[in-house]
């Protein structure tokens, strides 16, 4: 019952925040950011491994840009941002 309302309380947590304009979007996405894996591991021991495959694939989907930047920053390129925030 505990992972029920902490994928409930996941999913809607960005929704709240993102009506935020996009400068204090930052910290709240870092904490979804670090939640996911810790959230997929525990679907993955409560549930079964093809569910935290299906919520991998999810959270991908759903951080493709954050991750997108971070993968080039790791390969020591240097990403565009958009406009807004790169002030």
């Amino acid at each position: 019952m505990t992972l029920l309302w902490a994928c409930i309380i996941w999913v809607f947590y960005p929704v709240a925040f993102a009506m935020l304009l996009m400068l204090l979007q930052y910290i709240p996405a870092v904490i979804l950011l670090i939640a996911a894996p810790i959230m997929t591991v525990w679907i993955g021991i409560q549930l079964n491994v093809w569910v935290s495959i299906v919520a991998v694939f999810a959270f991908g989907s759903m951080f493709r840009n954050p991750l997108r930047y971070l993968w080039t920053k790791l390969r020591g390129q240097n990403p565009k941002l958009l406009p807004e925030l790169s002030e």
